[in-house]
C-alpha cells in the first residue's frame, strides 16, 4: 500500500521507536497523527517532525482520548495505517527477596497499558478503516494495524513476568485480527523488537548498555529506532505480509537475567 496521500496514526510518539516510525511515516508522504501523554515531549516531536503533524495528547487506554486521536487523523486524510508504540517495560520479581509477592495493581497496570491500551486503539481505529474506500491500486486495501510486541514475549527474563504476559498477548492477538479484519481488506501485522537504544535504555550507564548491545550477535550492538521504522514501513508497502510477528532482534535470546 502506497504511504503517500494517506494519514497515519503512532502511538507512544513522542520518543523512541514512535517517534522515528511517525518521522519515516512522515518523510514518505503520510498525515501524522502523534498520541502520547500530554507534555511538552509531544509537542517538540510534532514541530521537529513538520508538516501535516499533529500531536493528540492522550492515554491509550482512554477511548475517548484514542476516538479524538482517531477522528483527527481521519481529518486529516483516509485513515491507512496504525503503529502501537505506546508501552510501558517495567521489571518486577512476581515475590520479591524479602518474600513479598508483587502487588496485583502492578501487574494489572503493564497489562491495561501494554496489551489492553494497544487493543483500544485496534478496535477504534478498525472502525474508522472500515468506514473509508478502498485504495484503488492492484491490490485494494483500507489499511495496515502494526503493533508492537517484543523479544520477551517468547524468551522474557526473570522479573518480567507482566511485561511478557502483556507483550504475549500482543503477538497472540495479531493472527485472529488479521483473520477477522481480511474481509475488510485491513492487514495486522507485530513487530517483536529486540533491544533497542531507545530513551529507555540511554540512561542506562555505558557500561551496562555495552553489555547489552554486546549479547546481540550480529550486528553486536544496539537497535537503532530508525530500523524499527525501516520496518513498519516495509510492512505498509507489501501486502502480502500479514497476520505475523516478526521478530526484529539481530538474532538475540534473552537469557533468564
Amino acid at each position: 500500500m502506497r504511504i503517500d496521500g494517506c494519514s497515519a496514526l503512532v502511538t507512544g510518539a513522542a520518543s523512541g521507536l514512535g517517534l522515528a516510525t511517525a518521522t519515516a511515516l512522515a518523510e514518505a508522504g503520510a498525515a501524522v497523527v502523534l498520541l502520547d501523554l500530554p507534555g511538552a515531549a509531544g509537542e517538540r516531536a510534532a514541530a521537529s517532525i513538520g508538516g501535516r503533524t499533529r500531536f493528540v495528547p492522550g492515554d491509550v487506554t482512554r477511548a475517548e482520548d484514542v476516538q479524538a486521536a482517531v477522528s483527527e487523523a481521519v481529518d486529516l486524510g483516509p485513515l491507512r495505517i496504525v503503529v502501537n508504540c505506546a508501552g510501558i517495560a517495567p521489571g518486577q520479581r512476581t515475590v520479591d527477596r524479602t518474600g513479598s509477592p508483587l502487588p496485583l495493581d502492578d501487574f494489572d497496570r503493564v497489562i491495561r497499558i501494554n496489551l489492553v491500551g494497544t487493543f483500544n486503539v485496534i478496535r477504534l481505529a478498525a472502525a474508522a478503516m472500515q468506514a473509508s474506500e478502498p485504495t484503488t491500486a492492484t491490490v485494494p486495501e483500507r489499511g495496515v494495524i502494526v503493533n508492537t510486541a517484543s523479544v520477551a514475549a517468547y524468551d522474557g527474563q526473570i522479573g518480567q513476568a507482566a511485561y511478557a504476559a502483556s507483550k504475549g498477548g500482543v503477538a497472540a492477538m495479531t493472527l485472529p485480527l488479521a483473520r477477522e479484519f481480511a474481509r475488510s481488506l485491513i492487514r495486522v501485522v507485530a513487530i517483536a523488537p529486540g533491544i533497542f537504544d531507545t530513551p529507555m535504555l540511554q540512561g542506562l550507564p555505558e557500561s551496562v548498555r555495552e553489555s547489552l548491545a554486546a549479547q546481540v550477535p550480529h550486528p553486536a550492538r544496539l537497535g537503532d529506532p530508525a530500523e524499527f521504522a525501516a520496518l513498519v514501513r516495509h510492512i505498509v508497502e507489501n501486502p502480502m505480509l500479514n497476520g505475523d510477528t516478526i521478530r526484529l532482534d539481530g538474532a538475540i535470546r534473552m537469557p533468564p537475567r
